[in-house]
């Protein structure tokens, strides 16, 4: 524990490494605005899956959802030019939804467990994004979820706490 500005206590970070989280440090996240910071090792491992992600993109051999379509359309060719609109167009049609509010502290929850997934290096997602998780958190930006996901694919969620900040 260190002090802040007023000599007060001020917790440590939570370090968020992609093993498991116990609940106490989820609902300090969740109800209490404890702040988080990624360890090295999770950077590590975010930016070499984010790299592998790259190798594939490159490539020729086609990889679902990375150079081929989704569902349905995951035997169909996405030319490489075309590869960056997909991926924009997969996030676009998870940021909406309908319904009520998700409550703040289950969203901040959602949140840091999503973060906790990034950190375990198999998402292929690029280290900026979990960075700005993380300070999204920190900085008490939470998203407006809202109850119901706006896709009708089966065991869809409701929109990525990422998709719009409050």
């Amino acid at each position: 524990m260190t002090l802040g500005c007023w000599n007060e206590p001020v917790p440590d970070p939570i370090e968020v490494d992609g093993r498991a989280l116990p609940v106490a440090q989820v609902v300090a996240v969740a109800r209490d605005e404890a702040a988080v910071v990624l360890t090295a090792d999770a950077l590590v491992a975010i930016a070499a899956s984010r790299a592998r992600v790259e190798e594939l993109a490159a490539s020729d051999t086609p990889v679902y959802g990375i150079s081929t379509g989704f569902g349905a359309l995951a035997t169909r060719h996405i030319p490489t030019a075309d590869r960056v609109a997909l991926q924009r167009s997969l996030i676009r049609s998870h940021a909406a939804g309908s319904g009520p509010e998700v409550e703040r502290e289950v969203v901040r929850a959602l949140m840091l467990l999503r973060l906790r997934t990034l950190a375990t290096g198999r998402t292929g997602v690029r280290p900026e994004t979990a960075l700005a998780l993380a300070g999204l958190l920190n900085a008490g930006l939470t998203p407006v979820v809202r109850s119901t996901a706006a896709s009708a694919a089966p065991g869809t969620w409701p929109p990525s706490p990422t998709s719009h900040s409050r």
